[in-house]
Formats: C-alpha cells, structure tokens, sequence
C-alpha cells in the first residue's frame, strides 16, 4: 500500500504544501509526531480554501462532501456548498483543437459562428456561444484538455488514501471506502458528457407533463446528439439570466410582478416535488445559477450533471418524515428513520426520539414564514448521525435539492414557505402511495402474487410436514449476542471441574498419607499431596486474577 502511494511523491509533496501552508494544525501536531490520535478537520473556511487551492478534483469532493450532511455538521455543508473553483479560462486555441478532435472535421462545416470569449467557466469544463449553419443557437460544453489524466491521478490517490484510513475507527464509521468509491463513480461520470445528456433527456421527458403544474412554463435544454461526444456537450441555448438576477415584471399577471413571483415559486416547488416524490429522478443542484428566466417568461433548468434517485419504498418513507415533521411527531419520525437508516452501533431508540422532540419543539411556536423546512431535514440528519445511524447516500443528494431550492425561493420570494407548498399536494401524494399512481395495474400485480402464494403454500406446507414427520428437519439459529455469556459460561464451568478435581487429589493424598502402608513410600504420597495442593493455589491466583481484570 505504501509502495502504490509513493508513486505520486510530486502530488503528495504538492498536496502537503497546501495544508500546511493554510495552517491545518492536526497535520502539524501528526509531522512533529506530537498527540494527533483522531482525525479533525480543519475549520470550514480553512476546508474550503484547501480544496480549491488543490484543483478541480478537490473542489469536486468538496462539493460531493456537501451532499452529506448526515457525516459532516452543518456549517462545513454550508461552505462546502458554496465552493466554486476559481480557474481561469482556457485558451481558445486550445479550446478550437478540443472542439476539431471531438468533431472529426473543421469546424466552419458545422458552425456558422463561435464565441471565442466563454460565458461560463467551470473546474471539468466551459461553455461557448455557436449558431449552426441552420441558424440554431446552440451552448458547446468543452472539456478542458488534459482534465481526465488529472482526475485519474488524484482519484488514485485518494482511492489509496482511503484505503489506509479504512483501517481505523474513524474510516470505519464513516465507510471510507465506500466513499471514495462513490466520489470515483460521480466524477467519473461528469467527466462523460454523454451520461449528462441522457439525463437532460430524461429530465425533460419527466417535467413535460403534470397534474401540478403547467408544463409549457418550465423546460430544459435540447439535447444535439449528433454534436455530442464524451468532451463536447451540444445543447439548444436558451436566451435567459439566472432568475435571482431577473427583472420580474407581472408579463401575463395583470402588470403584478408579485403575484409572478408567487406562481414562479409555486411552479418550482411543484416541478422538485414532482420529481421527488413521483418520478424519484431529480435535479440535485438547483442553486441560483442554475434555474434561469427565460425572456419569454419560461423558467429553465441547466447543468443537469448532478442528479439523484429515489426508490419508491424510500419516496413513501420520506413523505412520511414531512408529514411527521408537520405534524411534530417525534416518535414518528425515529421510527421512520430506524426504516430508513442503516445502524453501525447499537441504537437507544428513547434517546433518537428525545432528541427529535427536542429538535421538533424549537419549531412548536413559529408560524410557516418562519420555519426553514431544510434547515430542520439537514437537523433530522444530523440527529440520527450522533445516534450512530448512516443514512443512504442518496438522503444527502435530497437534503442538498431541498436547501438549494429552498433557499433560491426564499431570496427570489420572501413570502413563499416550503411547507405551504406541500401542503396541498399532500392528499395527492399520500393517495399515490396508498393506491399507486396506477391503481389497476398494482391491483393486478398483487393478484398475480397472491395467486402464486395460494398455489404454492399447499405444496410448502406439505413438504414441511413431511420432514417434520421423518425428523429430518433441522433449525440453524445464531444469536450473535449470546456467544459472550456461552464463552462466561464454558469458563465458569471449566473452573468448577477444576476445583472440584483439585480438591479430590488433596483429600486423596491427605488419605493416603494417613494410611500405615504407604509408609514405604512416604516420597510419593507427599508429593502428591502438596502437587494437588500447588494446582489449588493455583486455582484460586487466576480466579482471584480474572475477577480483579473485571
């Protein structure tokens, strides 16, 4: 493992340099080989400038460890979420070489225009304006050159990294290794720009129609496939601004820019809701650059890189949880969670509920317009973590939506609350979970396994019968916990045949020593009287010794 780690001596030297130079003292007290037994980070804003300072991969884990609330506490979420790399553009020519590798062909033969100044720079890529010959406006996502052969080095070592702290208590609770593996699969599949565009495509295909809202108001990119490759993203360019940037002014809503803003963050809430809780794909970074005003009036989702999935059992759970949120109900929402989070040490189910009602408490006296819905899910979170519970990584991906949606709502609209637009979908969500959202088609399908039960119990049962009546039936049961008290009780019992051979041998041998005819052999009694009376003494030292280590 060491051997695999010095093969990046430059990037490790280089990657030591940062945390030093930022002044983390955990790594100053683990060099000088003073007292560093458990890891710490470093405090949040320190974090954050250590990650962008050592490349787009760390600002990447960085931005990944901010979907995971339930391992890190809330103000690391917070700056975590607001990391952006700060990267300079790359240099068209360099750009123009990526786009001729990726396109197979001059680029004048597709492109009537190109905008060599980007309109947005990120740490994997940047974004040109084109027109196509046809004259559609088109968004190019470049990759930039060489990032992949970065990616890889820096996940390798991280990979490594994890591995070696996978051994402590620490990177056992945490489940380092699974989230390094995690971290991999996420990078990896931005890095394929195809995989982005698939869930573009599904995106769309999710919000083109609804019950909830007006479909035609919100949308996503086109996707161009012909001009998309795993570097090169082409996509439809839609004429907008980031909406908290947008002059709303009532088009279409008597003049009232208002009551604009009221049905644009009833639409968002619905379009999340929607794809929360009846899809179970959505987009996992609805933050302010992110969701634009269109100039049509439209409102428009981008970078659908990042996205996440909800099963349906956990979709039921998780409305369960708002609904005991809303109604306050401590004991409720623990047990939900107990359904829906993984234990790595026992859990006392009285304390998890203690500390929800204290957590749900603070929000009994506060009207909606007061209550920050996310701000109390990332709580719930960090509640069943402290109570040694691991939520499934998809919870952090969820949380994350939800606070970003959230906070965009609030800053856009001030007067909308989450819960107020939950509310009335409720009915509706709770029939969907009880019916299904296709109540004949699930009726069928439990009619097919209730009949496959009632033809094959019989046959069952009569097979069980059978091995009943010819003995032949054997029950396999462990109990993990009893295997202490069976080790306790084998030692207990071994110590009582001890003593009880113990005292046989010197009652025997204080016999035979009072016996005249072994007078011959006194040499022979005697010791064996007082070698019976050592293994007594004996006895009692490591009785004595066994109790004392108690």
């Amino acid at each position: 493992m060491i051997s695999t780690l010095t093969k990046s001596n430059s990037r490790q030297r280089e990657i030591l340099e940062v945390v030093l130079y930022h002044g983390w003292d955990y790594m100053r007290r683990l060099l000088s080989n003073n007292d560093a037994e458990k890891p710490e980070l470093p405090p949040p804003t320190v974090l954050q400038r250590i990650l962008i300072d050592l490349g787009p991969v760390y600002v990447k884990l960085g931005q990944l460890l901010s979907t995971r609330p339930e391992l890190l506490p809330p103000q690391y979420i917070k700056a975590l979420s607001a990391l952006q790399a700060d990267v300079p553009p790359v240099p068209w020519p360099d750009i123009e070489a990526q786009l001729q590798r990726q396109l197979d062909r001059p680029l004048d033969r597709t492109f009537s225009h190109i905008h060599r100044e980007p309109v947005a720079a990120g740490s994997l890529a940047q974004t040109h304006r084109a027109t196509l010959h046809d004259g559609r406006e088109v968004a190019l996502k470049v990759q930039r050159p060489g990032i992949g052969e970065t990616v890889d080095r820096d996940i390798e070592l991280l990979t490594n990294l994890a591995e070696l702290v996978s051994g402590t208590d620490f990177g056992e609770y945490y489940d380092a290794i699974a989230l390094a593996e995690e971290f991999t699969n996420a990078l990896r599949d931005e890095l394929d720009f195809t995989q982005e565009a698939h869930y573009t495509d599904r995106l769309e295909r999710c919000l083109s129609s609804s019950e909830w809202f007006d479909a035609d108001r919100i949308t996503v990119p086109t996707i161009y496939w012909e001009y998309t490759t795993p570097n090169l993203l082409t996509m439809e360019w839609l004429d907008g601004i980031p909406i908290l940037s947008a002059e709303i002014r009532g088009k279409g809503y008597h003049g009232d820019p208002q009551a604009e803003r009221n049905a644009i963050t009833t639409l968002l809430f619905r379009a999340f809701l929607q794809q929360l809780f009846l899809e179970g794909f959505f987009h996992a970074d609805p933050h302010p650059g992110n969701i634009f005003y269109l100039s049509d009036g439209r409102v428009a989702l981008l970078d659908v890189g990042m996205t996440g999935t909800l099963d349906p059992r956990t979709q039921g759970l998780l409305i369960e949880i708002i609904l005991a949120m809303i109604s306050l109900d401590a004991q409720r929402c623990a047990q939900l969670t107990l359904q829906l989070a993984q234990p790595v040490r026992p859990v006392n189910f009285i304390r998890l509920q203690n500390e929800y009602d204290r957590l749900l408490r603070r929000y009994y006296n506060l009207s909606l317009s007061q209550l920050n819905f996310s701000e109390a899910f990332y709580e719930v979170l960090q509640a069943a973590r402290r109570n040694h519970l691991r939520w499934p990584s998809n919870m952090g991906l969820y949380a994350k939506a939800l606070a970003n949606l959230e906070g965009v709502a609030r800053t856009f609209n001030p007067e909308i609350n989450l819960l107020d637009e939950i509310k009335p979908l409720t009915v509706d969500l709770m029939r969907r979970q009880l019916l299904g959202a296709n109540p004949l088609q699930d009726f069928l399908g439990a009619s097919l396994e209730f009949k496959s039960l009632s033809l094959n119990s019989p046959r069952q049962l009569d097979f069980l019968l059978e091995r009943v009546t010819t003995e032949s039936l054997k029950w396999n049961l462990r109990v993990h916990e009893l295997q202490d008290l069976r080790r306790s009780l084998d030692e207990s019992a071994n110590r009582l045949s001890s003593s009880i051979v113990v005292a046989a041998l010197i009652l025997a041998g204080a016999l035979v020593v009072s016996k005249d005819q072994v007078a011959a052999v006194p040499w022979l009694t005697n010791a064996l009287f007082w070698t019976a009376c050592l293994f007594g003494l004996w006895l009692v030292f490591s009785i004595w010794r066994s109790g004392r280590s108690t």
